[in-house]
């Protein structure tokens, strides 16, 4: 019996980097996992592969995130699957994970790549958020995965940041909210993470990893299960006194 056994929850972007391994490690504490991904179905099943290897339970939940009903689309496709695999509908764990990381300063950004990133980063978990308080059960938790650079002042990915700050500012307020149906929310702020999508210029990049090490109090860049076992926490019964807070899992970054 995992500390999530009977415990229904939703990854957004569950099927690869930090979504992926929570995924994985909430499956792993017993709870019934949807994935969500956007356009890589391969990459959706390898996941719920690794999920039932180990035990556990999912299924995959496709909505490309940003578009027009996206969110209906996703919900709509959860509630179809939850009951072929679940005891019955309903939410406990909401993990607003999926995000697209426009890199510019201010002066490279353009007005389209600032609206797509507020399109994924803000206004689908808002909305999916919204839609999703009628299936959560009280007493359940919603996670936004923020980020470091909320505190840290990056000056490359300056659209990216603005979204966090918008996502720790929807943490603060809907646990205010909807704080008497026991349903707590936090932030998880990750600092560089070794992703697919860090890939590019992390990987094989020995300079370039050795400066994200040199960032963080613990000398090395973060994995994406070190991300997880926070979120993991943060959706336990041991949490249950947590909410309205930025949990910094940046490693101590720039302290």
């Amino acid at each position: 019996m995992g500390a999530l056994t009977g415990k229904t929850a939703l990854v957004t972007g569950g099927s690869r980097g930090i979504g992926r391994a929570t995924a994985e490690r909430l499956g792993r504490e017993g709870a019934l996992v949807a994935v969500h991904y956007g356009r890589n179905a391969a990459a959706a099943d390898e996941a719920v592969g690794a999920i039932r290897a180990q035990g556990g339970a999912a299924f995959p939940v496709r909505a490309e995130l940003g578009t027009s009903g996206d969110v209906e689309a996703l919900w709509a496709e959860f509630d179809r699957q939850i009951i072929e695999h679940g005891d019955g509908a309903g939410l406990d764990i909401l993990v607003n994970n999926a995000g697209i990381t426009p890199r510019g300063h201010i002066e490279e950004t353009t007005p389209e790549a600032f609206d797509e990133a507020f399109a994924v980063n803000v206004r689908a978990p808002f909305f999916l958020t919204q839609q999703g308080l009628t299936r959560l059960r009280d007493g359940g938790r919603i996670i936004n995965i923020s980020s470091g650079a909320t505190r840290i002042a990056l000056t490359d990915i300056i659209a990216y940041s603005m979204t966090k700050g918008a996502i720790d500012t929807l943490t603060l307020t809907l646990a205010k909210a909807i704080g008497n149906r026991g349903i707590t929310v936090n932030s998880v702020a990750p600092g560089i993470i070794d992703t697919d999508m860090n890939a590019s210029w992390l990987r094989g990049n020995e300079a370039a990893e050795q400066s994200a090490a040199e960032l963080s109090a613990l000398g090395r860049v973060g994995r994406p299960d070190d991300v997880a076992d926070i979120v993991a926490f943060v959706a336990s019964d041991d949490a249950r006194w947590l909410t309205g807070q930025v949990i910094d899992a940046t490693g101590g970054s720039q302290l």
